[in-house]
């Protein structure tokens, strides 16, 4: 057993968002955890969706609780996914820390709540890199990137309000014009995919550096151009898919085309919003579920789902458990205000500690008084 400077009780509840099916914490980082000297709850069901069992889970150390009320009431540490749905803040008490993803911006219900808890609450989405990257959103943008032209390509099909093109062609007949809005990772892996499905691909963003990468990696797999709003404007004109992969770190996504500009579109094409966890990309996008994820508006099919990597959901909890453990294990060894003291990319994870919010971005968004989270610290 490792010797540590705090011991603690992390706990799992089974995650309760609509069609969601990933879990905050794998066996792996459950038995990381335990082999700090720190002890596991794990919700009885909560791996299921991702392929693990109650079995998993004990084998690595775990403790099996049947209710998510027994995590919540039991744990220090709560690490989930998806942001805590209302049923969940009630459960979240003064000096418990929440490590999950958040989006705090588009959703001030969920925000108030949290701070009403006097909960301390790290968001994954905020937490950064010394390259200036989000590695814990990285997994997730990877995977929902990957997930988009697949999406679209459905969505596309007639028997699903489409056009009825096939993204790839066929000999003697052109493939599906795709245009990805943003060139980030969402939006690389996206445009990978889809001209690796055979369409035709243009990716824009507003950043020239980025366009440099872009031309100087992936020359020829697709085309790349500045997102100016009149070349953007024109290209939605053109495309049969518009994949929305624009990210303001913390902030409300903006929105890059209106809902007079779906007039411009070709009917039946397909808008694929995956920026929606931020409030979306598209004046006219609204969260949908796995369950019912299309809508259409002015004749043009919307795929707004709200948490697109859970349709993978082993894949997709392997790679974000991948990327959460060191944090997890350093916010458990250490706890949240050594870690946070000692990591200032862990710092910009904070969002709200002690009923103060402490990201600027969400506090734009919400008109919410800030607080800075190095002060937050001495809270």
């Amino acid at each position: 057993m490792m010797k540590v400077e705090n011991v603690m009780l992390i706990g799992c509840p089974k995650e309760i968002k609509p069609q969601e099916f990933r879990v905050g914490l794998t066996p792996d980082a459950a038995h990381e955890a335990v082999a700090h000297g720190h002890s596991v709850i794990v919700q009885t069901g909560a791996g299921e969706g991702a392929g693990f069992s109650d079995d998993d889970y004990t084998a690595a150390g775990a403790h099996i609780a049947a209710t998510a009320e027994q995590v919540f009431a039991e744990a220090d540490l709560i690490v989930k996914v998806k942001e805590p749905q209302p049923a969940e803040r009630k459960m979240l008490r003064e000096g418990q820390v929440l490590f999950t993803y958040l989006h705090l911006a588009p959703d001030p219900d969920q925000t108030h709540d949290l701070l009403a808890s006097g909960a301390t609450c790290i968001a994954y989405e905020t937490v950064t890199d010394d390259r200036g990257g989000l590695p814990l959103l990285a997994p997730m943008s990877e995977v929902a990137g990957r997930l988009a032209p697949q999406v679209g390509a459905w969505a596309l099909q007639k028997a699903n309000g489409g056009r009825g093109v096939l993204l790839g062609g066929v000999p003697g007949v052109g493939p599906a014009t795709v245009l990805v809005i943003g060139g980030g990772v969402v939006g690389t892996h996206a445009a990978r995919v889809a001209a690796g499905m055979g369409a035709e691909v243009t990716i824009v963003d507003r950043s020239l550096p980025r366009l440099r990468y872009l031309d100087d990696t992936f020359a020829g797999q697709f085309k790349n151009a500045y997102a100016s709003a009149a070349t953007t404007a024109d290209l939605v004109t053109r495309a049969d898919l518009v994949i929305g992969a624009v990210l303001i770190p913390g902030a409300a996504a903006p929105k890059l085309v209106t809902r007079a500009q779906l007039a411009t579109m070709k009917p039946g094409a397909v808008i694929v919003d995956v920026a929606i966890d931020q409030g979306g990309c598209f004046e006219t996008s609204k969260a949908t579920t796995h369950e019912n994820p299309i809508y259409e508006v002015d004749g043009i099919v919307h795929y707004c789902v709200a948490n697109m990597p859970g349709a993978v959901s082993r894949t997709a909890t392997l790679a974000l458990g991948n990327a959460t453990m060191p944090f997890l294990l350093a916010l458990a060894d250490k706890g949240w205000r050594r870690a946070c003291e000692d990591d200032a990319h862990l710092l910009a994870g904070l969002n709200i500690h002690a009923g103060r919010l402490t990201n600027h971005a969400v506090g734009v968004a919400l008109e919410i008084d800030v607080l800075s989270a190095k002060l937050a610290l001495k809270l």
